[in-house]
């Protein structure tokens, strides 16, 4: 029996309306409900997706309270312009494995509910790039991703070996995820794989059979290998010892056994496929790949190559100001960041004062909430950020990682929202990605506008997230 959590929310519920779509032109609105197209009911977006392509789309809709249809003539492929509520009417599909290294049993209690959802649910893959196990896949499932062939999916294996995936997933029954992989190819569906990667565990040989088990998969495009996450609550109550840290020399020797795998994928397929994760190469201190080797940075949310389009960014910025094409007026900036990235990001601003007269300060954060040992800007809570800028003689512009706030740009991960930030800080605050985005937000034309209120975040356009948060701001 398959697992699901109930969404509270109307199944069909519409949330938003492109104002230029065909939706709009038709007077359909937020809080309508759409309950079948071209005659069949609708299980959840994917459907809806796979049901609209048509030049012919008849939707049954709950308008205003009343029943009715509305019928669209358009190009084939032509979205209406509809978005929904929740991603799975019948509920999100929950995980049934026992993953000792699931980062969820680290969680300390009180942050958003969502967050604590073990989703494993394919049609989450396949529409927001979440990764999942694939062990809890009904006959029902198979033949509707072999008949929406729902392309490409995200799939964790962490090891090919059959016994230490069941091991690692603590899962006595999960099917071979080999087995599983033919299946998919031979519906044409390509697959994104993960690695977590457990010191002692499921590296060395086990990570050398699992890349070379999964290079032979042709639907296999990219193979991303990420260290475990690793809070001091969660190895304290896992009591585990795969669940640890990577020390700079083991990050070295996976930096160093990985790149022999992409120098034989590069050989074989002619891109790169194998990826370690951004946090390797920081940890081991070791040069980050350039632009090309990322084949078009398929794992980017995963962490991977986060900080090559970090300096890549800067670099292209660097040229516009050379050019004349960039004017930023001489101002003083506060950065705060993750340790992890600190260095890099100090780095790159030392550069950056040198080309605009900035004087940038770069504050490395802690983290109070998951322990010292989880480092990486996005998950930092609002209250670690108040607590670290407080020692601080705040600059006239306070600029903070976007990738710190929730997908709708409303909460951190402690519930604390921008403005009460802000108010604890008595500035104000402005959520960026990049160091060109920082430098063109106060850029002549724009200083008022930051000065006044900062710059406020949006939906998050670069994260897979939005299944992970609530709509609701505050």
């Amino acid at each position: 029996m398959t697992r699901s959590r109930r969404s509270t929310v109307p199944a069909g519920a519409i949330s938003a309306i492109d104002p230029d779509s065909l939706a709009a032109e038709a007077g359909l609105q937020p809080g309508d409900r759409v309950l079948a197209v071209n005659g069949q009911s609708i299980r959840d977006p994917v459907d809806y997706r796979f049901q609209t392509t048509d030049e012919i789309v008849e939707l049954e809709v709950v308008h205003d309270g009343e029943l009715g249809v509305v019928e669209f003539e358009k190009p084939i492929d032509e979205p209406l312009g509809i978005e929904f509520d929740d991603d799975a009417f019948d509920g999100t599909r929950i995980c049934n494995n026992k993953c000792f290294f699931c980062f969820l049993k680290g969680l300390p209690k009180g942050l958003r509910r969502p967050l604590y959802i073990k989703d494993d649910d394919y049609r989450l893959s396949f529409l927001h790039g979440n990764f999942v196990t694939l062990t809890n896949l009904s006959d029902d499932d198979w033949l509707r991703l072999e008949e929406q062939r729902l392309s490409p999916l995200h799939v964790s294996v962490h090891a090919t070996n059959l016994a230490l995936r069941r091991h690692l997933l603590g899962n006595r029954n999960a099917p071979d995820i080999l087995e599983q992989l033919r299946r998919l190819a031979d519906m044409r569906i390509e697959a994104h794989t993960q690695v977590v990667l457990c010191p002692g565990v499921n590296d060395g040989d086990a990570l050398d059979q699992t890349v070379s088990d999964l290079l032979r998969q042709k639907n296999v495009t990219s193979i991303g290998v990420v260290p475990v996450g690793s809070s001091l609550e969660g190895e304290e109550r896992i009591n585990d010892s795969g669940m640890r840290t990577h020390s700079p020399s083991e990050a070295r020797r996976v930096v160093r056994q990985l790149r022999r795998w992409q120098r034989k994928a590069r050989a074989e397929r002619g891109s790169s496929v194998v990826f370690p994760s951004d946090e390797f190469y920081l940890t081991a201190n070791a040069q980050i790949p350039s632009t090309q080797r990322y084949d078009g940075f398929p794992q980017w949310e995963n962490g991977i190559g986060m900080t090559r389009t970090l300096v890549d960014d800067w670099r292209k910025t660097r040229r516009k100001i050379r050019e004349g094409r960039l004017h930023i007026p001489p101002a003083s900036v506060l950065i705060a960041c993750g340790t992890l990235i600190a260095p890099t990001l100090r780095g790159l601003c030392d550069e950056a004062t040198d080309f605009t007269g900035i004087d940038f300060t770069v504050v490395p954060v802690g983290n109070t909430l998951f322990g010292e040992r989880v480092n990486v800007s996005g998950l930092i809570p609002g209250s670690d950020f108040a607590t670290a800028l407080s020692g601080y003689e705040l600059s006239e512009h306070i600029f903070l990682p976007r990738a710190s706030l929730d997908y709708f740009g409303a909460k951190f991960l402690d519930d604390v929202t921008p403005s009460e930030l802000q108010s604890q800080l008595n500035r104000p605050v402005s959520f960026v990605y990049t160091l060109s985005e920082l430098l063109e937000s106060m850029a002549d034309n724009d200083v008022d506008i930051v000065s006044a209120g900062g710059r406020q975040p949006g939906p998050n356009e670069r994260s897979n997230g939005r299944s992970w948060t609530s709509p609701v701001a505050g």
